[in-house]
């Protein structure tokens, strides 16, 4: 599975309640033999946090001017990091959260 097959989805929790929009995807693992693993999802709620928040966000430039800050931080609070294995996509991908043993991408 492609980290873009996953960008732009529409992603539900367990009780059917939308939360957003894939627009970056956590990885952890290591190189052979264990494989790279998406482990949890960035989520926004909103179409201008998937701009401002990652792109001007406090966590990117702490020493920037505090507007500029204060800001990012209240146009990016929809931006919500969430475990992969507990939400689903629409539409689904195949082998979604933690892929199929037999896929070797």
């Amino acid at each position: 599975m492609r980290a873009g097959e996953l960008l732009g989805r529409t992603v539900y929790d367990r009780h059917g309640r939308r939360l957003g929009r894939v627009v970056d995807v956590v990885v952890r693992g290591g190189w052979p033999p264990d494989r790279l693993r998406i482990t949890d999802l960035i989520v926004a709620g909103h179409w201008w946090a998937r701009v401002t928040s990652r792109l001007i966000g406090p966590e990117l430039h702490p020493a920037g001017p505090w507007l500029l800050r204060a800001v990012a931080r209240l146009l990016g609070r929809s931006t919500h990091q969430v475990p992969a294995d507990t939400v689903r996509l629409h539409p689904p991908v195949a082998g979604f959260p933690f892929g199929s043993p037999t896929d070797r991408r």
